[in-house]
Order: structure tokens, then sequence, then C-alpha cells
């Protein structure tokens, strides 16, 4: 752990991780391993690569199956993950396709009842249409997990914090009693909201840590690509496979740009933690919101949870306003600092609707058996000052005063 004292929000949460500022400068990135001693890793465009002779090549043959560029993201993300390996992909998910595809027809996949709204269609859509026996239970409550397990459960899908309701599960309990059921079961989490610098999953016994690296790991909202990092040799070698056979893949100049992304990693998350205890504060106590969830705040139902498995929070907010749908569209529209858009984890300040917009594909009995309804707001606090953010937030709550 660092020994670097922390800032008076982090008190109470796990410190950071050892040397992570240095890895996400780092690793990955030796320029030992260019012949040209590049500081900054070079753009590999090649599609191919000529051989010494049939079958002997020099470490890349084409590049769905490996690339320059991608290894050393790949290398760089599973420093920071604590890992042994990591994978690029296309996306979030085609990180979840590709995880997935681990299973066959019959296997039982349980996942989280509260997840990204893309993540519940695909896996309720598409993988329970092909024969896997999809199941959602709540796992912030234990003995639900526990009863919700079946013989045939191959994977389970912990999301946490979850999207919008940011919803906080204990890693470490449920990888416990998923392994306990059987220690073969895979526990994949998807990390996308904390990102590698407020909470590393597979030291709290997950098999799998998996990103939309859309979000916070590239941080500029302007990249789409997944990842996927392992330490089990058995399930890289199986994901490899996957990563090459499946061929959703990364663009080289995305995986440059990611990796540009994370040199910066640590200094823009503890910004992002900043911005957004501020903003959660002056919501909470503000008359004209219901309710604010932020696991930050002590009010949120696992906040001690949140500081046993994390160094910190990101920027990610949910709130109840008052008022009604018409309410919430007129806050939506007022604001001027935050752009309402779907996606999160930029540098930028982002706002949106999750019932009309990332979770507009979750029917609306199960959006309102989670919380999910015409006044809830999610917010992405990026990196501009804090002072302009809450200024932004109270004008536009004046604008939909009801």
């Amino acid at each position: 752990m660092a020994s670097h004292a922390q800032n008076d929000i982090s008190a109470g949460f796990l410190h950071e991780y050892k040397s992570f500022a240095t890895d996400a400068v780092h690793a990955g990135s030796e320029p030992e391993q260019w012949n040209s001693l590049a500081v900054v890793p070079p753009i590999s465009l090649s599609t191919t690569f000529k051989q010494h002779a049939p079958g002997k090549h020099a470490g890349f043959e084409y590049s769905r199956s490996g690339n320059p560029t991608r290894n050393c993201l790949e290398r760089a993300v599973a420093a920071l993950d604590g890992a042994q390996y990591c994978l690029a992909v296309a996306s979030g998910l085609a990180a979840t396709m590709t995880i997935t595809h681990l299973f066959k027809a019959g296997d039982g996949i349980l996942c989280m009842n509260d997840v990204y709204g893309g993540t519940n269609r695909y896996f309720k859509k598409i993988v329970a249409e092909v024969g896997l026996d999809v199941s959602f239970a709540d796992f912030t409550k234990l003995e639900v997990l526990k009863a919700a397990l079946k013989p045939n459960t191959k994977m389970v899908w912990i999301e946490t914090p979850t999207n919008p309701t940011m919803k906080v599960v204990d890693i470490q309990a449920c990888s416990d009693i998923v392994h306990e059921h059987n220690k073969d079961t895979v526990v994949v989490v998807d990390n996308t909201f904390m990102s590698a610098y407020f909470q590393r999953p597979l030291a709290l016994g997950a098999d799998i840590c998996m990103y939309s690296a859309t979000k916070y790991m590239n941080g500029h909202s302007d990249v789409v690509m997944g990842l996927i990092s392992v330490s089990r040799d058995d399930l890289y070698e199986r994901l490899k496979f996957l990563q090459n056979a499946l061929g959703a893949v990364p663009s080289p100049f995305d995986c440059y740009m990611c990796n540009r992304g994370l040199k910066t990693l640590h200094l823009r998350m503890k910004q992002h933690f900043k911005n957004a205890m501020a903003a959660a504060k002056f919501l909470e106590a503000d008359p004209r919101v219901d309710k604010v969830i932020f696991p930050g705040l002590p009010s949120h139902p696992q906040h001690e949870l949140t500081k046993r498995q994390s160094t910190g929070c990101p920027g990610m907010i949910t709130f109840y306003i008052k008022g009604k749908l018409e309410h919430a569209s007129t806050f939506l529209s007022n604001l001027k600092l935050f752009a309402l858009a779907e996606s999160l984890g930029g540098y930028e300040s982002l706002a949106e609707h999750p019932a009309i917009m990332t979770h507009a594909s979750v029917c609306e009995e199960e959006r309102k058996e989670l919380g999910i309804n015409d006044t809830l707001i999610r917010l992405s606090v990026g990196l501009e000052d804090e002072e302009d953010i809450i200024a932004d937030l109270d004008q536009a709550l004046n604008a939909a005063r009801p």
C-alpha cells in the first residue's frame, strides 16, 4: 500500500495501490522493446507481419491475433489491475460477449439484477435465446445470491456499483459464496464505474475483471473499447482463443489512445472523486432533491462496504428530483455545463435520464422494481471547476422547481 497521506474525502477508504501511478506511466511502454527506443509506443497499423519461414514469425502474424500497440495496452492494464493478463476487445459489450462464449447451451448465468441496460439486453434478448439459462438476483443480499445459485450455474456476473442505482456489492463475500457452491464457477466483475484506480476485483476473489474502457479507463470520450483482466492461466488461454476466433478486436489507434488515457487515470479519478463528493453533498442538502445515491456519502446503504473494498468513488451520482417527469426533463434541458448525453467517465460532465435513455431497453415493470423511475437522473461529474459544476446544478434545479 502507498505511504502517501490521503486527503479528507479518502479517509476510511483503502489506501491507494502501491506504485499505481508509476505503473500507469511505465508498464507496457518500456522504450527498450523498440529498436528506436521510442518513449511513446508507436501505432502499429500493419494488418500482417512478414515471417522468417513458414510458421516462424517474430511474435506477430496477423493483427487480429496480436498487435504490438495492443500488447502495450494489455500489459499496462494487467499491471493496474494487479492481474497476470489483459485482453483488449472492441467494446464493453464485446468483452461481455467474449466472456459469455466460455459457456455453452444449458449452462447457467446468474447476473446482478441492477446492471447496465446493454448487459441486461444482451443476457435476456440474445444469450437466453441460444440456450443458456439466464437468471437475475439482488447480490446486495447474500442470502438471495446463495438461494439463486443452481447446479448448472457456471458464471456469476457482478456489477458494482450498479448502473444506474449505485448499489454496492460485496465482491469478496459473493466470490466466497459462489466458489463454495462450485469452485469452477466463474465470478466476473464489471468494474467500469470504479476503474482500476478505485477497485481491484481480482484481489477480492473474482476470476475476471472487465471494463467498458470507453468510460474512465480511457477517460476522454473518444474511444469505444472493452478490457478483460485475469490471473488464471486456463481462463487466459480460453479467452485469448476467443479474442482471436470471435475477432472483436480494437484498432491499433484506439489502443494507443486508451493507453494514453491510462497515463493520467490516477490524477483524473482523484479529481472526479473530489468534484462528485462536492456535488453529492450539495444535492443532498437541497430541498429541490428527494434523494441522492452516492457511495461516498455516509447516507449510502453500503457506504462502509465501499470504504472496505475501494480506494475511493468515481464521479457517478444518481438522484431523484422532486416532481414528475416534466421536472426531470426541464432540469436536464436547462443544464449548460453538463451535456445531456449517454455514456460516462470522460473529463466532461454528462447528465442523462436512465428510464428514457440508457435503460430504455429494460422493461417498465423491471425498471419500477429497480427504482428507475421518471424522476431518476444520473450524473457523470467531470473535471471542471467544482464551483462551476455546483452553479450549473443549482440553476437547472431552479428552472425545474415544482
